[in-house]
């Protein structure tokens, strides 16, 4: 009997796994196969050949292997039992037992009609079953403007939410700010000898100070007696550079708001703002380290208080708490990390810089060592590598505010928001990266971002087109009109089409959105193919109306694709 298609949320290549599972469900029962063989882990995947068909399936060489048996008989004893589908128009053997599956017409009007009635939710699962997942990311010290590195790590890690909320988890974005520590009071004093009229190459300039010119600004807004609003407290200046305190505290506010206003127009934001500091005024850090010296974890030797973080995969152990009283920097990463777990995160995701390596062994020690129940490998960390960027063929690395380093703001001022975007997240986060700057400026086929979102634009005049000449247009009927199959650019079009469910998870499964804008590329340029050779606005109304339906499935998907990327869908270019 034959199944009707109307997986809404299962995708093509889900829809074949669960045939074929049963294919193999019957060779138990029916005795091909002895009845305790497990199923093999085998994949569904579209052919390097496309002439092979549609998809193909290596079940029967992995069963074989597992029964000793012909994987071409196996296969074909495979085949004899598939159960019937609609989806299917037909299946045949291949090479040493490849199953290539051929999908009917049926299949595709059936894509086009749920991408139709899913629209943004197309692409989107369940998977997460609404469990609470901690994104951390950006984190950076509220010592300057937001460089290069934060927006690529801004943007991996907004990138990542977006997916595992696509991936159907209640993900909540967080922001550690380190406002405690060696660096904050660099930036107090370093403020200070601005605000008494100092500049780097005087011999009252503080050594090690930060040199930007950016705490120019800071220091005359401190001594204006201006205001910053920060989360709900007001922080105010004073005509007074010899309050250092005062200083600290200002400093630390107005530079934490140009963060924050930076990663706004970025199009990042956060759910929860976490100060390392509060992990001290709250006793969670003491409380930490009580935890971990109670359950027997930590010696004291030459004065230093450590942690035997050996015994949880570490190289060697760690100092908690130097001699001279304070702690190591990894230790209040313990006790945030642990707030996580106590706030229910049952995935927790920290993006980072590689430079950050280092510490996440001590880190998950110190958490395994607390024995709350915390498993292994949790936190999951993705780490990023740098980032270069280009102008004119040199790399640019100077900033007039920042001084050595090319800040966030300069880079989306002169490449724009959703190149600065696209660009940060279209590789791999741990390749390295080159930004740049005159292609992402560039109108031009050349430039990815401008391809995909000049597609959407495409086909969006399609159909402004299509209303100035008064024609009628019925989607749904377009819909249900019959595919020609044998068109090799349609077929590219309907295989990229159904591959976007598979895209969305896996790239919450790897936690890796860069598939989501190489995955863009591929259905644009799918597009383009198909629309270099088509009228869409042609006489006939069934031929019109099936192309429009078409052009209007890929536009939805382009749309909820740019949306995981935060990047617009622009309707004119």
């Amino acid at each position: 009997m034959c199944s009707r298609i109307n997986h809404l949320h299962a995708s093509v290549k889900a829809q074949l796994h669960a045939l074929v599972a049963r294919g193999i469900d019957a060779l138990r029962a029916n005795g091909t196969l002895p009845a305790d063989l497990p199923t093999p882990e085998f994949v569904i995947e579209r052919p390097k050949d496309r002439s092979h068909g549609d998809y193909s399936a290596n079940a029967a060489m992995l069963l074989a292997k597992a029964a000793r048996g012909n994987p071409r008989a196996l296969a074909q004893s495979l085949l004899e039992v598939l159960p019937a589908d609609a989806l299917i128009a037909s299946v045949d053997i291949a090479g040493p037992g490849f199953l290539n599956f051929r999908l009917a017409p049926t299949a595709w009007n059936a894509l086009l009609a749920n991408v139709h009635a899913q629209g943004e939710d197309y692409g989107r699962n369940r998977s997460g079953g609404g469990r609470r997942a901690g994104v951390e990311y950006v984190s950076a010290n509220p010592t300057g403007p937001l460089h290069v590195g934060h927006g690529r790590a801004a943007v991996i890690g907004d990138c990542i939410a977006r997916v595992l909320d696509a991936n159907g988890w209640d993900v909540v974005r967080e922001f550690y700010y380190n406002d405690a520590g060696v660096q904050i009071d660099k930036l107090a004093v370093s403020t200070q000898a601005r605000a008494r009229g100092h500049a780097p190459g005087d011999p009252q300039w503080p050594e090690d100070a930060y040199n930007g010119n950016y705490l120019i600004d800071v220091a005359r807004a401190y001594l204006a007696g201006e205001s910053v609003e920060i989360e709900g407290a007001t922080v105010t200046g004073k005509d007074d550079a010899g309050d250092l305190d005062a200083i600290r505290r200002f400093a630390v506010a107005w530079l934490r708001r140009e963060q924050n206003d930076d990663l706004a127009a970025f199009g990042v934001g956060f759910d929860v703002y976490f100060l390392e500091s509060s992990l001290y005024t709250d006793g969670k850090v003491n409380e930490t380290v009580a935890a971990l010296d109670a359950r027997g974890h930590t010696y004291e030797d030459g004065g230093a208080l450590w942690l035997r973080t050996t015994d949880f995969g570490d190289d060697k152990d760690r100092v908690m708490r130097k001699s001279d009283g304070s702690y190591t920097y990894f230790v209040p990463d313990v006790a945030y990390h642990l707030s996580k777990w106590q706030r229910g995160y049952e995935r927790a995701i920290t993006e980072l810089g590689a430079d950050h390596h280092g510490s996440l062994a001590r880190v998950r020690a110190g958490l395994q060592a607390l024995d709350v129940g915390i498993p292994r490998g949790w936190p999951e960390y993705v780490l990023h590598q740098m980032v270069t960027v280009m102008r004119g063929g040199e790399e640019v690395k100077l900033s007039k505010r920042a001084g050595s380093y090319l800040t966030l703001r300069e880079l989306v001022d002169e490449a724009g928001r959703d190149a600065t975007r696209w660009f940060l997240i279209a590789r791999k986060p741990d390749s390295q990266l080159t930004f740049d700057i005159d292609l992402a400026r560039s109108q031009s086929l050349d430039n990815p971002v401008y391809y995909v979102q000049l597609a959407h634009a495409r086909i969006c005049g399609v159909f402004r087109q299509a209303a100035e000449r008064g024609l009628a247009t019925d989607l749904d009927g377009g819909r249900a009109q019959p595919l020609d199959l044998a068109d090799e650019t349609l077929r590219e079009l309907l295989l990229a089409l159904s591959r976007w469910p598979e895209v969305v998870t896996a790239a919450g499964v790897s936690l890796e959105p860069h598939l989501v804008a190489a995955y863009l590329l591929e259905l644009a340029q799918a597009f383009q193919r198909y629309y270099n050779d088509h009228q869409f606005l042609v006489d006939a109304d069934d031929e019109r109306n099936a192309r429009l339906a078409l052009a209007a499935a890929t536009r939805q998907v382009l749309g909820n694709g740019l949306a995981l990327l935060g990047v617009d869908a622009p309707e004119k270019m």
